[in-house]
Protein backbone atom coordinates (compact mmCIF):
# COMPACT_ATOMS: atom_id res chain seq x y z
CA UNK A 1 0.00 0.00 0.00
CA UNK A 2 1.45 3.80 -1.04
CA UNK A 3 2.25 5.31 1.99
CA UNK A 4 0.64 9.03 1.35
CA UNK A 5 2.04 10.27 4.60
CA UNK A 6 5.10 11.96 2.47
CA UNK A 7 7.73 13.31 4.78
CA UNK A 8 10.56 14.41 2.46
CA UNK A 9 12.58 13.18 -0.45
CA UNK A 10 15.79 11.15 -0.40
CA UNK A 11 18.03 10.17 -3.24
CA UNK A 12 20.44 6.87 -2.83
CA UNK A 13 23.55 6.60 -4.71
CA UNK A 14 23.89 2.66 -5.43
CA UNK A 15 21.37 -0.50 -5.57
CA UNK A 16 23.22 -2.92 -4.13
CA UNK A 17 22.61 -4.40 -0.67
CA UNK A 18 22.96 -1.33 1.39
CA UNK A 19 21.26 1.27 -0.43
CA UNK A 20 18.13 -1.10 -0.94
CA UNK A 21 18.09 -1.60 2.54
CA UNK A 22 18.32 2.17 3.66
CA UNK A 23 15.86 3.04 1.05
CA UNK A 24 13.13 0.49 2.46
CA UNK A 25 13.92 1.61 6.15
CA UNK A 26 13.44 5.61 4.60
CA UNK A 27 10.16 4.49 2.79
CA UNK A 28 8.61 2.43 5.42
CA UNK A 29 9.50 5.76 7.53
CA UNK A 30 7.53 7.71 4.91
CA UNK A 31 10.24 9.61 2.96
CA UNK A 32 9.63 9.41 -0.98
CA UNK A 33 13.42 7.94 -2.37
CA UNK A 34 14.65 7.25 -5.37
CA UNK A 35 17.28 4.90 -5.86
CA UNK A 36 19.78 4.83 -8.69
CA UNK A 37 22.11 2.15 -9.54
CA UNK A 38 24.88 2.04 -12.23
CA UNK A 39 23.97 -1.24 -13.60
CA UNK A 40 20.64 -2.66 -15.60
CA UNK A 41 20.09 -5.34 -12.53
CA UNK A 42 19.99 -4.14 -9.34
CA UNK A 43 21.48 -5.51 -6.17
CA UNK A 44 25.35 -5.23 -5.72
CA UNK A 45 25.72 -8.52 -4.22
CA UNK A 46 22.54 -10.04 -4.36
CA UNK A 47 22.86 -9.92 -8.19
CA UNK A 48 22.04 -12.80 -10.12
CA UNK A 49 23.34 -14.00 -13.57
CA UNK A 50 22.80 -16.44 -16.13
CA UNK A 51 24.72 -18.65 -18.16
CA UNK A 52 23.92 -21.50 -20.29
CA UNK A 53 20.22 -21.02 -18.79
CA UNK A 54 21.57 -21.58 -15.25
CA UNK A 55 21.61 -18.97 -12.40
CA UNK A 56 24.55 -17.86 -10.23
CA UNK A 57 24.99 -15.62 -7.37
CA UNK A 58 27.17 -12.71 -7.53
CA UNK A 59 27.86 -12.53 -4.32
CA UNK A 60 25.45 -13.22 -1.37
CA UNK A 61 26.26 -17.48 -0.62
CA UNK A 62 25.94 -17.21 3.03
CA UNK A 63 23.47 -15.87 4.92
CA UNK A 64 24.09 -14.65 8.81
CA UNK A 65 21.86 -13.89 11.47
CA UNK A 66 18.53 -15.35 9.53
CA UNK A 67 18.03 -17.67 12.16
CA UNK A 68 14.55 -17.30 14.87
CA UNK A 69 16.34 -14.36 16.90
CA UNK A 70 18.76 -13.11 14.59
CA UNK A 71 19.04 -9.46 13.65
CA UNK A 72 18.52 -10.07 9.83
CA UNK A 73 15.85 -12.42 10.87
CA UNK A 74 13.87 -9.55 13.25
CA UNK A 75 14.65 -6.74 10.25
CA UNK A 76 13.65 -8.89 7.31
CA UNK A 77 10.07 -9.15 9.73
CA UNK A 78 9.60 -6.01 10.62
CA UNK A 79 9.78 -4.86 6.72
CA UNK A 80 7.58 -6.94 5.82
CA UNK A 81 9.72 -9.47 3.43
CA UNK A 82 10.80 -12.67 5.53
CA UNK A 83 7.98 -14.31 3.91
CA UNK A 84 8.93 -13.18 0.53
CA UNK A 85 12.29 -15.09 0.33
CA UNK A 86 13.09 -18.13 -0.08
CA UNK A 87 16.10 -19.59 2.64
CA UNK A 88 17.07 -22.86 3.87
CA UNK A 89 19.47 -24.15 6.20
CA UNK A 90 22.85 -25.66 6.14
CA UNK A 91 23.07 -28.51 7.35
CA UNK A 92 22.71 -28.83 11.42
CA UNK A 93 25.48 -30.87 11.90
CA UNK A 94 28.03 -29.70 9.28
CA UNK A 95 28.00 -26.08 8.37
CA UNK A 96 31.62 -26.00 7.49
CA UNK A 97 34.01 -28.37 6.11
CA UNK A 98 37.84 -27.96 6.12
CA UNK A 99 40.16 -30.06 4.31
CA UNK A 100 43.74 -29.85 4.34
CA UNK A 101 45.42 -31.29 1.10
CA UNK A 102 48.94 -31.65 3.18
CA UNK A 103 47.65 -34.48 5.60
CA UNK A 104 44.56 -35.39 3.96
CA UNK A 105 42.28 -34.26 6.99
CA UNK A 106 39.02 -33.24 6.84
CA UNK A 107 36.99 -31.25 9.72
CA UNK A 108 33.09 -31.21 9.78
CA UNK A 109 31.81 -28.31 11.71
CA UNK A 110 28.55 -28.30 13.40
CA UNK A 111 26.83 -25.18 14.10
CA UNK A 112 25.80 -23.90 17.47
CA UNK A 113 27.85 -22.74 20.58
CA UNK A 114 28.54 -25.52 22.51
CA UNK A 115 28.51 -28.27 19.69
CA UNK A 116 31.21 -26.40 17.75
CA UNK A 117 33.42 -25.63 21.15
CA UNK A 118 32.53 -29.17 21.75
CA UNK A 119 33.80 -30.67 18.34
CA UNK A 120 36.89 -29.31 18.51
CA UNK A 121 37.57 -30.12 21.94
CA UNK A 122 37.48 -33.51 20.72
CA UNK A 123 39.57 -33.11 17.92
CA UNK A 124 42.30 -31.66 19.75
CA UNK A 125 41.87 -32.98 23.68
CA UNK A 126 44.68 -31.32 24.78
CA UNK A 127 43.50 -28.03 24.07
CA UNK A 128 39.62 -28.66 25.59
CA UNK A 129 39.63 -25.81 28.07
CA UNK A 130 41.40 -23.53 25.74
CA UNK A 131 38.42 -24.28 23.11
CA UNK A 132 36.07 -23.59 25.12
CA UNK A 133 37.58 -20.33 26.53
CA UNK A 134 38.39 -19.07 23.33
CA UNK A 135 34.61 -19.60 22.42
CA UNK A 136 33.16 -18.14 25.53
CA UNK A 137 36.12 -15.16 24.59
CA UNK A 138 34.95 -14.51 21.51
CA UNK A 139 30.68 -14.53 22.46
CA UNK A 140 31.61 -11.99 25.48
CA UNK A 141 33.40 -9.68 22.89
CA UNK A 142 30.40 -9.71 20.50
CA UNK A 143 28.20 -8.92 23.59
CA UNK A 144 30.15 -5.62 24.04
CA UNK A 145 28.69 -4.41 20.33
CA UNK A 146 24.78 -3.57 21.02
CA UNK A 147 24.16 -2.79 16.77
CA UNK A 148 24.79 -6.60 16.58
CA UNK A 149 21.68 -7.42 18.89
CA UNK A 150 19.95 -4.59 17.93
CA UNK A 151 19.77 -3.51 20.90
CA UNK A 152 19.37 0.81 21.37
CA UNK A 153 22.42 2.20 22.65
CA UNK A 154 23.88 5.66 23.69
CA UNK A 155 24.71 7.80 20.73
CA UNK A 156 28.98 8.11 20.25
CA UNK A 157 29.18 6.28 23.69
CA UNK A 158 31.42 2.93 23.34
CA UNK A 159 33.57 1.08 25.48
CA UNK A 160 34.91 -2.16 24.49
CA UNK A 161 37.83 -4.58 26.19
CA UNK A 162 41.39 -4.72 25.77
CA UNK A 163 41.08 -7.49 23.28
CA UNK A 164 38.84 -5.66 21.12
CA UNK A 165 41.28 -4.34 18.95
CA UNK A 166 44.23 -6.91 18.92
CA UNK A 167 45.43 -8.45 15.60
CA UNK A 168 43.20 -11.08 15.08
CA UNK A 169 45.80 -13.79 14.62
CA UNK A 170 47.53 -12.69 17.86
CA UNK A 171 44.47 -12.93 19.84
CA UNK A 172 43.82 -16.55 18.78
CA UNK A 173 47.64 -17.69 19.55
CA UNK A 174 46.45 -16.42 23.20
CA UNK A 175 43.79 -19.11 24.38
CA UNK A 176 45.37 -21.64 21.33
CA UNK A 177 48.56 -23.28 21.95
CA UNK A 178 48.77 -26.27 18.76
CA UNK A 179 49.31 -24.14 16.15
CA UNK A 180 47.26 -26.13 13.37
CA UNK A 181 44.24 -25.40 15.35
CA UNK A 182 44.91 -21.60 15.68
CA UNK A 183 45.16 -22.49 11.40
CA UNK A 184 41.80 -24.30 11.39
CA UNK A 185 39.99 -22.08 14.07
CA UNK A 186 40.68 -18.82 11.38
CA UNK A 187 39.45 -20.58 8.42
CA UNK A 188 36.32 -18.44 8.35
CA UNK A 189 38.85 -15.93 7.51
CA UNK A 190 37.81 -15.71 3.75
CA UNK A 191 34.89 -14.29 4.84
CA UNK A 192 35.92 -11.40 6.38
CA UNK A 193 39.67 -10.45 4.43
CA UNK A 194 41.64 -11.94 7.67
CA UNK A 195 44.86 -10.23 7.55
CA UNK A 196 47.97 -11.16 9.91
CA UNK A 197 48.64 -8.54 12.50
CA UNK A 198 46.06 -6.31 10.92
CA UNK A 199 42.73 -7.39 11.30
CA UNK A 200 41.14 -6.66 14.23
CA UNK A 201 39.90 -8.89 16.73
CA UNK A 202 36.46 -7.70 16.92
CA UNK A 203 35.47 -8.24 13.25
CA UNK A 204 36.96 -12.38 13.55
CA UNK A 205 34.51 -12.35 16.90
CA UNK A 206 31.61 -11.05 14.95
CA UNK A 207 31.66 -13.28 11.64
CA UNK A 208 32.62 -16.53 13.63
CA UNK A 209 29.79 -16.00 16.10
CA UNK A 210 27.56 -15.41 13.38
CA UNK A 211 28.12 -18.23 11.34
CA UNK A 212 28.48 -20.23 14.68
CA UNK A 213 24.99 -19.41 15.33
CA UNK A 214 23.70 -21.11 12.03
CA UNK A 215 24.35 -19.93 8.81
CA UNK A 216 21.79 -20.10 6.01
CA UNK A 217 21.29 -20.21 2.43
CA UNK A 218 19.18 -18.74 -0.39
CA UNK A 219 17.21 -21.01 -2.17
CA UNK A 220 17.32 -20.45 -6.16
CA UNK A 221 18.89 -17.06 -6.41
CA UNK A 222 19.70 -13.88 -3.73
CA UNK A 223 17.99 -11.36 -6.37
CA UNK A 224 14.57 -12.17 -4.78
CA UNK A 225 16.14 -10.21 -1.65
CA UNK A 226 16.87 -7.17 -4.08
CA UNK A 227 13.52 -7.49 -5.48
CA UNK A 228 11.39 -7.69 -2.44
CA UNK A 229 13.27 -4.93 -0.69
CA UNK A 230 12.69 -2.12 -4.68
CA UNK A 231 8.67 -3.69 -3.97
CA UNK A 232 9.08 -1.98 -0.48
CA UNK A 233 10.78 1.72 -1.88
CA UNK A 234 8.31 1.61 -5.04
CA UNK A 235 4.97 0.59 -3.26
CA UNK A 236 5.56 3.83 -0.17
CA UNK A 237 5.44 6.32 -3.91
CA UNK A 238 9.60 5.96 -4.57
CA UNK A 239 11.29 4.64 -7.64
CA UNK A 240 14.48 2.29 -7.97
CA UNK A 241 15.96 3.19 -11.46
CA UNK A 242 18.81 1.17 -13.04
CA UNK A 243 21.00 1.63 -15.73
CA UNK A 244 21.61 5.01 -15.12
CA UNK A 245 24.89 5.87 -13.17
CA UNK A 246 25.57 9.41 -10.80
CA UNK A 247 28.01 11.16 -12.86
CA UNK A 248 28.20 14.36 -10.91
CA UNK A 249 27.00 15.57 -7.74
CA UNK A 250 26.28 19.83 -7.50
CA UNK A 251 27.46 21.16 -4.07
CA UNK A 252 26.84 24.63 -2.58
CA UNK A 253 27.26 25.70 0.85
CA UNK A 254 27.53 22.40 1.96
CA UNK A 255 24.82 21.26 0.68
CA UNK A 256 23.87 19.32 -2.41
CA UNK A 257 21.62 20.48 -4.52
CA UNK A 258 21.86 18.20 -7.57
CA UNK A 259 22.91 14.69 -9.08
CA UNK A 260 24.18 14.35 -12.74
CA UNK A 261 23.85 10.99 -13.62
CA UNK A 262 25.67 9.49 -17.45
CA UNK A 263 22.02 9.67 -19.38
CA UNK A 264 21.54 13.21 -18.69
CA UNK A 265 19.11 13.21 -15.55
CA UNK A 266 18.90 15.26 -12.62
CA UNK A 267 17.76 14.41 -9.35
CA UNK A 268 16.90 16.87 -6.80
CA UNK A 269 15.77 16.10 -3.29
CA UNK A 270 15.76 17.19 0.64
CA UNK A 271 18.63 13.93 1.50
CA UNK A 272 21.18 12.24 -0.32
CA UNK A 273 22.64 9.05 0.55
CA UNK A 274 25.67 7.39 -0.97
CA UNK A 275 25.71 3.49 -0.74
CA UNK A 276 29.06 3.17 -3.04
CA UNK A 277 32.94 3.19 -2.55
CA UNK A 278 33.79 6.68 -0.54
CA UNK A 279 37.07 6.89 -3.31
CA UNK A 280 34.50 6.82 -5.83
CA UNK A 281 31.64 9.06 -4.38
CA UNK A 282 34.23 11.46 -3.95
CA UNK A 283 35.31 11.27 -7.59
CA UNK A 284 31.42 12.96 -8.51
CA UNK A 285 32.71 15.92 -7.14
CA UNK A 286 35.43 18.59 -6.80
CA UNK A 287 33.87 20.75 -3.98
CA UNK A 288 36.16 22.02 -1.30
CA UNK A 289 33.50 20.51 1.52
CA UNK A 290 35.33 17.72 1.41
CA UNK A 291 38.75 18.49 2.17
CA UNK A 292 42.13 17.47 0.60
CA UNK A 293 43.05 15.75 4.35
CA UNK A 294 39.77 13.65 3.80
CA UNK A 295 40.26 12.88 0.00
CA UNK A 296 43.50 11.68 0.75
CA UNK A 297 42.66 9.41 3.54
CA UNK A 298 40.14 7.44 1.28
CA UNK A 299 42.08 7.31 -1.63
CA UNK A 300 45.26 6.19 0.57
CA UNK A 301 43.62 3.75 2.77
CA UNK A 302 44.43 -0.11 1.86
CA UNK A 303 41.39 -2.37 0.48
CA UNK A 304 40.44 -5.73 0.93
CA UNK A 305 41.74 -8.20 -1.26
CA UNK A 306 39.62 -10.06 -3.80
CA UNK A 307 38.69 -12.98 -5.60
CA UNK A 308 39.08 -15.52 -8.50
CA UNK A 309 35.55 -17.47 -9.18
CA UNK A 310 35.02 -20.18 -11.46
CA UNK A 311 31.57 -21.53 -12.10
CA UNK A 312 30.85 -25.23 -13.09
CA UNK A 313 27.75 -26.36 -14.59
CA UNK A 314 27.56 -30.39 -14.14
CA UNK A 315 25.63 -33.01 -16.08
CA UNK A 316 22.58 -34.13 -15.20
CA UNK A 317 22.74 -36.14 -11.95
CA UNK A 318 26.26 -36.36 -11.98
CA UNK A 319 27.85 -34.94 -8.85
CA UNK A 320 25.98 -34.72 -5.44
CA UNK A 321 24.67 -32.00 -3.53
CA UNK A 322 26.32 -30.79 -0.78
CA UNK A 323 23.97 -28.47 2.03
CA UNK A 324 27.10 -26.70 3.53
CA UNK A 325 30.34 -24.39 2.58
CA UNK A 326 33.88 -26.39 1.97
CA UNK A 327 36.62 -24.71 2.66
CA UNK A 328 40.16 -26.43 1.35
CA UNK A 329 43.77 -25.32 2.67
CA UNK A 330 47.07 -26.71 0.74
CA UNK A 331 48.45 -26.86 4.11
CA UNK A 332 48.23 -25.12 7.88
CA UNK A 333 50.01 -22.16 8.36
CA UNK A 334 48.76 -19.89 5.66
CA UNK A 335 45.15 -18.75 6.21
CA UNK A 336 46.57 -15.20 7.82
CA UNK A 337 48.17 -14.66 3.91
CA UNK A 338 45.66 -15.03 1.15
CA UNK A 339 46.73 -11.32 0.29
CA UNK A 340 50.10 -12.67 -1.33
CA UNK A 341 50.21 -14.68 -4.44
CA UNK A 342 52.06 -17.10 -6.05
CA UNK A 343 51.18 -18.63 -9.15
CA UNK A 344 53.54 -22.06 -8.16
CA UNK A 345 51.01 -22.76 -5.05
CA UNK A 346 47.82 -20.62 -5.88
CA UNK A 347 45.62 -21.26 -5.13
CA UNK A 348 46.99 -21.91 -1.37
CA UNK A 349 42.92 -22.01 -0.19
CA UNK A 350 40.09 -21.83 -1.79
CA UNK A 351 36.04 -22.28 -0.80
CA UNK A 352 33.54 -24.10 -2.77
CA UNK A 353 29.32 -25.01 -2.49
CA UNK A 354 27.04 -26.39 -4.60
CA UNK A 355 23.80 -23.98 -4.82
CA UNK A 356 20.43 -24.61 -3.14
CA UNK A 357 17.75 -24.84 -6.18
CA UNK A 358 13.92 -24.68 -6.22
CA UNK A 359 13.28 -28.13 -6.13
CA UNK A 360 16.97 -29.17 -4.43
CA UNK A 361 17.23 -33.60 -5.19
CA UNK A 362 20.39 -35.46 -4.40
CA UNK A 363 22.39 -34.15 -6.85
CA UNK A 364 23.86 -30.29 -7.65
CA UNK A 365 23.23 -28.00 -10.62
CA UNK A 366 26.35 -25.95 -10.45
CA UNK A 367 29.29 -25.12 -8.15
CA UNK A 368 30.82 -21.98 -7.12
CA UNK A 369 34.60 -21.56 -6.60
CA UNK A 370 36.16 -18.43 -4.98
CA UNK A 371 39.95 -18.38 -4.45
CA UNK A 372 41.34 -15.18 -2.83
CA UNK A 373 43.44 -13.13 -5.15
CA UNK A 374 45.05 -9.54 -4.58
CA UNK A 375 43.75 -6.92 -7.25
CA UNK A 376 47.93 -6.62 -8.48
CA UNK A 377 47.57 -9.91 -10.21
CA UNK A 378 45.42 -8.97 -12.96
CA UNK A 379 46.33 -4.70 -12.66
CA UNK A 380 47.63 -5.39 -16.62
CA UNK A 381 44.35 -5.22 -17.84
CA UNK A 382 43.28 -2.89 -15.42
CA UNK A 383 42.45 -0.32 -18.44
CA UNK A 384 40.11 -2.85 -20.38
CA UNK A 385 35.93 -3.61 -19.57
CA UNK A 386 34.21 -6.49 -19.31
CA UNK A 387 34.23 -8.66 -22.52
CA UNK A 388 36.63 -6.87 -24.32
CA UNK A 389 40.05 -7.36 -22.28
CA UNK A 390 41.60 -9.53 -25.21
CA UNK A 391 42.64 -13.24 -26.01
CA UNK A 392 45.72 -13.06 -23.08
CA UNK A 393 42.92 -12.55 -20.47
CA UNK A 394 40.75 -15.17 -21.27
CA UNK A 395 43.56 -17.79 -21.49
CA UNK A 396 45.16 -16.45 -17.87
CA UNK A 397 41.58 -17.05 -16.53
CA UNK A 398 41.26 -20.32 -18.50
CA UNK A 399 44.66 -21.36 -16.39
CA UNK A 400 43.52 -20.74 -13.28
CA UNK A 401 39.93 -22.59 -13.88
CA UNK A 402 42.26 -25.54 -14.80
CA UNK A 403 44.53 -24.97 -11.08
CA UNK A 404 41.02 -25.14 -9.38
CA UNK A 405 39.65 -28.22 -11.57
CA UNK A 406 43.05 -29.53 -10.78
CA UNK A 407 42.26 -29.62 -6.45
CA UNK A 408 38.80 -30.27 -7.41
CA UNK A 409 39.66 -33.42 -8.88
CA UNK A 410 42.59 -34.39 -5.93
CA UNK A 411 38.76 -34.25 -3.86
CA UNK A 412 36.72 -35.39 -6.37
CA UNK A 413 38.53 -38.04 -8.51
CA UNK A 414 36.84 -37.97 -11.77
CA UNK A 415 35.53 -34.36 -11.78
CA UNK A 416 36.20 -32.66 -14.50
CA UNK A 417 34.17 -35.61 -16.27
CA UNK A 418 31.04 -34.29 -14.62
CA UNK A 419 31.46 -30.77 -15.79
CA UNK A 420 28.92 -29.75 -18.65
CA UNK A 421 30.08 -26.20 -18.97
CA UNK A 422 32.95 -24.39 -17.01
CA UNK A 423 33.79 -20.05 -16.91
CA UNK A 424 35.39 -17.98 -14.44
CA UNK A 425 35.98 -14.14 -13.58
CA UNK A 426 38.43 -12.14 -11.83
CA UNK A 427 39.21 -8.97 -9.60
CA UNK A 428 38.55 -7.03 -12.43
CA UNK A 429 35.00 -8.14 -12.61
CA UNK A 430 34.39 -7.31 -8.89
CA UNK A 431 35.62 -3.94 -9.50
CA UNK A 432 33.63 -3.25 -12.54
CA UNK A 433 30.05 -4.56 -11.23
CA UNK A 434 30.75 -3.50 -7.85
CA UNK A 435 32.53 -0.15 -8.32
CA UNK A 436 35.11 -1.21 -5.40
CA UNK A 437 38.39 -0.36 -5.94
CA UNK A 438 41.37 -2.65 -6.71
CA UNK A 439 37.93 -5.83 -6.66
CA UNK A 440 37.61 -5.39 -2.72
CA UNK A 441 35.71 -8.03 -1.48
CA UNK A 442 35.13 -6.47 1.37
CA UNK A 443 35.98 -2.71 1.06
CA UNK A 444 38.23 -0.83 2.59
CA UNK A 445 40.67 -3.10 4.63
CA UNK A 446 40.33 -2.46 8.42
CA UNK A 447 43.78 -2.52 10.10
CA UNK A 448 43.82 -2.54 14.06
CA UNK A 449 47.55 -0.64 13.74
CA UNK A 450 45.63 2.35 11.98
CA UNK A 451 42.13 1.87 12.45
CA UNK A 452 41.28 6.22 12.05
CA UNK A 453 42.32 5.66 8.38
CA UNK A 454 39.43 3.14 7.16
CA UNK A 455 36.78 4.35 9.79
CA UNK A 456 34.32 6.65 8.25
CA UNK A 457 31.34 7.97 9.46
CA UNK A 458 27.80 7.43 8.31
CA UNK A 459 27.93 11.55 8.60
CA UNK A 460 29.74 13.81 6.27
CA UNK A 461 30.46 17.45 5.77
CA UNK A 462 27.92 17.76 3.81
CA UNK A 463 24.80 18.53 5.62
CA UNK A 464 22.33 16.89 3.80
CA UNK A 465 24.46 13.59 2.89
CA UNK A 466 25.21 10.60 4.43
CA UNK A 467 26.59 7.26 3.78
CA UNK A 468 26.12 3.71 4.28
CA UNK A 469 27.57 0.04 2.52
CA UNK A 470 30.65 -1.77 3.70
CA UNK A 471 32.92 0.41 3.91
CA UNK A 472 30.99 2.42 6.59
CA UNK A 473 30.92 -0.21 9.44
CA UNK A 474 30.69 -3.46 8.83
CA UNK A 475 30.68 -5.66 5.61
CA UNK A 476 28.71 -8.87 4.43
CA UNK A 477 24.93 -9.66 4.55
CA UNK A 478 24.42 -8.84 8.29
CA UNK A 479 26.93 -6.23 8.79
CA UNK A 480 25.34 -3.83 5.74
CA UNK A 481 22.00 -3.68 6.94
CA UNK A 482 22.89 -2.99 9.98
CA UNK A 483 24.61 0.07 9.18
CA UNK A 484 21.49 1.04 7.04
CA UNK A 485 20.10 1.19 10.16
CA UNK A 486 22.50 3.73 11.50
CA UNK A 487 22.75 5.54 8.52
CA UNK A 488 18.45 5.82 8.15
CA UNK A 489 18.65 7.04 11.98
CA UNK A 490 21.09 9.34 10.58
CA UNK A 491 18.20 11.38 9.20
CA UNK A 492 14.83 9.98 11.40
CA UNK A 493 16.46 10.23 14.69
CA UNK A 494 18.56 7.90 17.09
CA UNK A 495 17.36 4.68 18.28
CA UNK A 496 14.02 5.50 16.54
CA UNK A 497 13.88 2.31 13.82
CA UNK A 498 15.64 -0.06 16.17
CA UNK A 499 13.34 0.60 18.19
CA UNK A 500 10.37 -0.07 15.98
CA UNK A 501 12.33 -3.77 15.19
CA UNK A 502 12.48 -4.69 18.53
CA UNK A 503 8.99 -3.21 19.41
CA UNK A 504 7.42 -5.19 16.23
CA UNK A 505 9.14 -8.33 17.08
CA UNK A 506 7.91 -8.36 20.47
CA UNK A 507 4.46 -8.19 19.49
CA UNK A 508 4.92 -11.29 16.61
Amino acid sequence: MKNDNIKNTVTVIGGGLGGLFVAAFLSKEGYRVTVLEKNKIIGGGLQTFYSHGISFETGMHLLGGMREGGALNKICHYLGIYDKIDICDTDHDCMDQITYFSDGKTYRVPEGREAFAEYFATEFPSERDNIYAYVDAIYKMVDEIDFFYLRPDNEHVYTHSEEFMLPADNFVARYIKDPKLRDLLCYMNPMFGGVKGKTPTYIHALINVLYIDGPSRFAVNSQQMADALADIICENGGAVIGDDKVVGIDIADKMITALHTQHGNMYSSDYYISAIHPLEMLKMTDSKAFSKAFRDRIAEAPNSYSSFCAYFIFKPDSFPFINHTCYCQNDYGKVWNYSEYDAEDWPRGFMYMTPFEKEQGKYAVKMVVNAIMPYSVVEQWSDTSTGNRGREYEEWKQQHINKILDRMEILYPGFVDKVEYMFGSSPLTIRDYYDEPEGALYGMSKDCNNIAQSQVSVYTKVRNLFLTGQNINLHGFCGVPLTAVYTAEAIVGHNVILNKINEYNARV
